[in-house]
């Protein structure tokens, strides 16, 4: 009898708890009493995060319930990590999101760019790469392919319709939605704020250590790492692994074309969120020196990306369109679009990592693995690049990067390295997993389109995870030094 997916996931529900109540009355490794209990609410969290038998927001609550409940922090203090400055950072790209979405500026953003990139067919294609990419350094990986998916969709139409030449338009069709879920999930890497492995990640380094990378700092180094794997990515799928080998394709550009007629000039309110995304955009770019600025001038005032995402909030709400109507650039009812859950999971990411780091389980963790792999701490990047790749194509980025960060941190202490060397090869490499459709969501989104397979889909993804694996590991391990300060810890 085949079990139903409700059934499934009730059976997972049960093997979380099963896995907690042994590990909390057996203690299997001997840890200390405290230490033992937060394993097992730790393991019966993964058990349910890497499963999906519960929504992944609802199962970053369960800090909530059972630290208290066990004895193991007051309400107060897990409460405060859901109140983290980084889930407020966050908030704040999400506003500025669904400002860009509410107006239709980031469609007009997308359609722009593959306007001037040009109309053969690789050209259409490296223009929808670079428009995705964009996009999704500010907004989520997974809204950036909802709204370009549909334009893609429209321009393999027409070119499948319309095209009567001796090249493959199946190779088109394919490599342009592979390269629309690609390009939306290495676009994320680019910025802090671009896709949520990054925000956990710099959320437990901020609680851990009061470690801040600063927003320029943070694109001095994934900015120019992106574009790269953009470049080669762009590269394998339109030369070495699926060439279409079609040259002009006027009926995709009449297509663009059209779309941006319809939408018009560019609109007030559109000028306006445009205003205030370059303004937040440029203030988290200089923050660090404006800081210096006003420290000279013995001013109190000091910014961070948090207080510029809350201020790029406001005006949202404070900038009128119309005062007659009441019309604002943002109003409440936009925020029911907004993905809450987001912010959830990372207050119960942070939570957890507290508790583990509190207990001594990551410190402990971090010595059983420095045992192992030596001192070879190149080897180490290497292999915590690859596995964090390779996991990703498994199971959720953001729960992988939530409970595998603060063990490679702990690493890291007891080898005595920067923990970035560490924890930033697991974060990018949790935002490039290519090969399967569960991987990421934008995967997931493409793989629906019909134009995949998942064999084709598989090896391109193969060949781009190496390639990821390669870069990632050299641009951590030789060149991070050179833009993004040491942690003291």
């Amino acid at each position: 009898m085949k079990l139903s997916a409700g059934h499934v996931k009730l059976i997972w529900m049960l093997l979380g708890f099963v896995l907690f109540f042994v590990f909390y009355f057996t203690n299997p490794f001997v840890l200390e009493p405290a230490a033992g209990q937060v394993l097992a609410v730790a393991l019966l969290m993964l058990t349910w995060w890497v499963t999906e038998a519960l929504p992944m927001p609802v199962v970053a609550l369960v800090p909530m319930v059972a630290f208290p409940m066990l004895g193991l922090m007051k309400i107060d203090e897990v409460a405060s990590s859901y109140g983290d400055p980084v889930v407020f950072l966050f908030m704040g790209g999400f506003m500025i999101g669904l400002a860009m979405e509410k107006w239709n500026l980031h469609q007009r953003i997308a359609l722009s760019i593959v306007k001037v990139t040009g109309t053969s067919a690789n050209r259409i294609i490296l223009g929808f790469i670079i428009a995705t990419a964009f996009i999704s350094m500010w907004l989520s990986n997974t809204a950036t392919t909802m709204m370009m998916f549909p334009i893609g969709a429209s321009v393999i139409a027409l070119v499948e319709k319309n095209y009567s030449g001796k090249g493959s338009v199946k190779n088109f069709s394919l490599v342009l939605m592979l390269c629309l879920a690609y390009a939306a999930n290495i676009g994320g890497i680019a910025t802090p704020i671009g896709t949520p492995p990054n925000v956990v990640m710099t959320g437990i380094l901020h609680k851990t250590y009061g470690y801040e990378i600063g927003f320029l700092n943070w694109m001095l180094l994934c900015l120019p790492l992106a574009i790269l794997i953009l470049f080669l990515m762009y590269w394998v799928l339109v030369k070495l692994v699926y060439p279409n080998r079609i040259g002009h394709e006027t009926t995709s550009a009449d297509l663009i074309r059209d779309e941006l007629h319809k939408l018009g000039p560019l609109s007030k309110p559109e000028k306006y969120v445009l205003a205030v995304f370059l303004f937040t955009a440029l203030l988290w770019i200089v923050r660090m020196y404006l800081n210096q600025f006003f420290a000279a001038m013995n001013w109190i005032v000091r910014l961070d990306d948090t207080i510029i995402a809350l201020i790029a909030t406001f005006l949202l709400f404070f900038i009128p369109l119309d005062l007659k109507s009441d019309k604002f650039i943002l109003e409440w009812k936009d925020t029911s679009k907004m993905a809450w859950g987001i912010l959830l999971l990372f207050g119960g990411g942070l939570c957890l990592a507290g508790a583990l780091e509190k207990e001594g389980l990551i410190k402990l963790v971090g010595e059983k693995i420095a045992e192992v792999s030596g001192t070879n701490i190149l080897l180490l990047v290497v292999l915590l690049t690859v596995l964090s790749i390779f996991l990703s194509e498994l199971m959720s980025n953001v729960a992988m990067v939530t409970v595998f960060v603060p063990v490679v941190i702990g690493v890291a202490e007891a080898l005595h390295v920067n923990p970035l060397l560490f924890a930033l090869p697991v974060t990018l490499g949790a935002s490039t997993a290519f090969m399967l459709p569960m991987g990421t969501p934008p995967n997931a989104i493409v793989f629906a389109s019909g134009k995949i397979r998942i064999a084709q889909m598989a090896k391109a993804g193969f060949i781009l995870n190496l390639i990821c694996s390669v870069l990632i590991t050299l641009f951590v391990y030789f060149i991070m030094q050179w833009f993004v300060p040491p942690v003291a810890n």
